[in-house]
């Protein structure tokens, strides 16, 4: 375990030197949250109908998602990638080490470092001008911490995967084209989850995005509270475990047929 404690902490560290492109990033999602609040404030002041979630609900979930917004955009990592192309993956073969958890523990430090640097001053200014909304209940906020830490494990969970099965595509174009819009909208960043129609409810309900985002944000704000919460928990746990399962599974199958070509 030290040695990929090791590699997460020293790419952590590494990934945290960039500050500007940060800076930036919490421009720009402190731009299209407020944009964002202004569509649904005016959605609600223009309908009757009853929603799951109040105007104040869904100001808090849209900073949530500004916050967080790196959970839901994911990607393969590139310096594997990389490799893959050039070969350069036959010495990540070589290590004494167990290669999914080495390519997992690439996969945290590369959400958690940009994350942490970009949701800290959101947290900040939205908290603080913008009406994002304190947690429910201290028991909300424990249980948030938690469900953070399992939408950062899935989010780690899936961006091996896509990386993985760069093995058999070699470019990342396709994965990325075909599943980021997926995992984007059913995480809950375009439109809150809860507010979807009802007909679509049943396959959110099984998919592991919503462990992403929503189910944390839903948490948070006690909309999931007592049993609900802990269901809502074991299904994002459970998701990662299946999606490691899964990726060491597909990684072996890989690494058995890779064939390296060059010099």
């Amino acid at each position: 375990m030290r040695p990929y404690l090791s590699i997460l902490v020293s790419r952590f560290l590494t990934l945290l030197q960039y500050r500007a492109a940060a800076l930036a990033g919490v421009g720009t999602q402190l731009f299209f949250g407020l944009i964002r609040v202004m569509i649904y404030e005016g959605f609600f002041n223009s309908s009757t109908a009853p929603q799951p979630l109040t105007a104040e609900q869904v100001t808090t979930y849209i900073w949530l998602g500004q916050a967080l917004l790196l959970l839901g955009m994911l990607d393969v990592d590139k310096d594997v990638a990389g490799m893959i192309r050039t070969g350069g993956v036959a010495f990540e073969m070589t290590r004494p080490l167990d290669l999914y958890n080495l390519w997992f523990a690439r996969a945290v430090s590369g959400r958690a470092a940009p994350l942490v640097m970009r949701s800290i001053p959101i947290f900040v200014i939205a908290g603080l001008f913008l009406d994002l909304r304190a947690p429910a209940s201290t028991t909300a906020a424990g249980l948030f911490a938690v469900s953070l830490v399992g939408g950062l494990l899935l989010a780690a969970s899936m961006v091996a995967l896509m990386t993985i099965s760069l093995l058999w595509t070699i470019s990342g174009d396709g994965v990325y084209r075909l599943a980021a819009p997926l995992i984007f909208f059913f995480s809950g960043i375009v439109i809150p989850l809860p507010m979807l129609p009802d007909w679509m409810q049943p396959l959110i309900t099984v998919l592991p995005f919503r462990g992403l985002l929503d189910t944390p944000f839903r948490i948070y704000m006690g909309s999931l509270s007592g049993n609900e919460a802990l269901l809502a928990l074991l299904h994002q746990f459970g998701w990662i475990a299946a999606l490691v399962l899964v990726g060491r599974a597909v990684l072996a199958r890989g690494v058995g047929r890779l064939v390296v070509q060059g010099g």
